[in-house]
């Protein structure tokens, strides 16, 4: 099987399970048709219901012979407006409104807004977006209980619609009561990656890994602008990265979306961190069998920037088509990578390594690799440092990450060009050799004659020692009888 089920793509496909995905064999046809990372959204969902999906993949995982990423998405804090006597009310540029913490009924004067914190973050000037931002509102006076708008821009409001506030930071934890408890279990039932909703600075990431214990790796989902403009020092304690661009083209002018997300892929390929780019990118799939073109070039251009990953959201949790969704996603994504301007752009916007031992191997993998006929790079690692630096250099050939831990080789699943493999423990560099030739014939990408790169660590077993590049031939009679002790 294991020779078999190898994408012809380097970036990765994260597609969301949901209504529309969650039986056993619709979540085989998904994996088969190109998922790489199955997506469980705790906004939607009981716990019993993750629990059954997480019970699949893992049941599909040792059927099919090959890692597969499990992402948890956690909520984060919902801030909503509270109810209308009339159910909804027509707000009218130029009048006033306001928001206070009277749980009375509201009309087209007021409404409640049961956020203190809200109200202690505003100030005269703020804006207030509801209804995903169709509504537009500026402060004209605030107190501890109260704000007091003019309707910018107009429109229907109605009971518990969505509130944004875009240009302040908000004294609210990324973590709310029910992310907590959704945190908790979904490390305990063993999930790879935490999506951290609501970000705002790089405390709050630090909290989410102090609960995670370990358990998790912490993606940081980047859509507030308060997350723009903390971005470095997110970036630095974060393990990856999202590009939500549906809120933040809420709270941000649309038009400053698009640089914003070219300049996060770029920083985080910088330091080798894996970047997903996410949200309405084949929205209109949800109820068609194939996109638009406007959207086919948006995820042509996330994998032209060199993102880890292009995510699927309603497109397969919810949507008619979840199937075709995915198909038409991995189809793009291996035209794409064919082109040759895709391989320009990557290696135009390469930067050099950092003067460390572990990140001049993984270069000059690269660099042996692309100077002569060496068919493939594979990477020993416990951590995942190695095999996310080799991905890091971004090569023409494919990369085989090897590991003996499985939770690593799921991790690592999201990674650029990373073709994933469980593998015994090895005490020896010839038994590591052994090892990579076999996995790169098993993956098809070399045969017999050929030749690859080994990367490793001695002492063996022991994370952050990548010290050994050997160019070795995948013929085991070639192996047995060479000088690789």
């Amino acid at each position: 099987m294991n020779k078999v089920i190898r994408r012809k793509r380097n970036v990765k496909i994260v597609a969301t399970l949901g209504p529309a995905s969650d039986t056993k064999q619709m979540i085989r046809n998904l994996f088969l048709a190109g998922a790489d990372v199955f997506r469980l959204n705790m906004s939607h969902g009981s716990h019993d219901e993750m629990t059954l999906r997480h019970t699949i993949i893992r049941e599909l995982e040792e059927e099919l012979g090959r890692p597969i990423s499990i992402l948890a998405d956690l909520q984060g804090p919902k801030l909503r407006c509270g109810v209308f006597a009339n159910e909804s009310e027509i707000l009218v540029e130029g009048t006033s409104f306001r928001f206070d913490l009277d749980k009375k009924p509201g009309d087209d004067t007021r409404v409640n807004l049961p956020h203190t914190e809200i109200f202690n973050a505003l100030k005269v000037g703020s804006t207030l977006l509801v209804n995903d931002g169709k509504i537009r509102l500026k402060v004209v006076d605030c107190g501890k209980d109260f704000a007091d708008t003019e309707v910018i821009v107009g429109g229907e409001i109605s009971n518990r619609k969505g509130v944004n506030v875009p240009d302040v930071v908000l004294p609210l934890a990324a973590l709310s009561d029910k992310d907590r408890a959704d945190l908790e279990f979904v490390c305990n039932l063993g999930v790879d990656w935490l999506a951290l909703s609501f970000v705002q600075r790089a405390s709050d990431v630090l909290e989410a890994r102090d609960l995670a214990k370990g358990r998790a790796h912490i993606i940081s989902k980047i859509e507030k602008p308060a997350a723009v403009d903390a971005f470095d020092e997110i970036l630095a304690v974060t393990d990856a990265v999202m590009v939500a661009r549906g809120d933040l083209g809420v709270e941000l002018p649309v038009q400053a979306v698009p640089p914003i997300q070219k300049r996060l892929v770029a920083a985080c390929r910088r330091v080798g961190k894996p970047v997903i780019v996410a949200t309405q990118m084949m929205e209109s799939m949800i109820s068609s069998p194939v996109p638009t073109r406007a959207e086919v070039s948006d995820v042509a251009q996330a994998i032209y920037e060199g993102a880890d990953a292009v995510m699927l959201s309603a497109e397969s949790a919810a949507g008619d088509y979840p199937i075709e969704a995915v198909t038409t996603m991995n189809n793009v994504a291996e035209e794409v990578e064919k082109d040759d301007m895709y391989r320009d752009g990557l290696e135009a916007s390469h930067t050099p390594s950092k003067a460390r031992v572990a990140d001049a191997i993984s270069s000059a993998a690269r660099d042996v690799a692309e100077t002569t006929d060496v068919k493939a790079i594979a990477s020993f690692t416990q951590s995942g440092t190695t095999a996310m630096l080799a991905a890091r250099e971004r090569p023409r050939v494919p990369i085989i990450a090897i590991t003996p831990i499985p939770t690593t080789a799921r991790r690592l699943v999201l990674v650029w060009g990373l073709h994933c493999v469980v593998s015994d423990e090895v005490e020896r560099f010839k038994g590591a050799v052994i090892s990579a030739a076999k996995a790169a014939k098993d993956a098809g990408f070399a045969k017999e004659n050929d030749m690859i790169v080994v990367t490793a660590g001695v002492p063996f077993n022991t994370p952050g020692t990548t010290n050994i590049l050997r160019v070795a031939p995948v013929n085991e009679k070639l192996i047995y009888g060479g000088e690789l002790d």
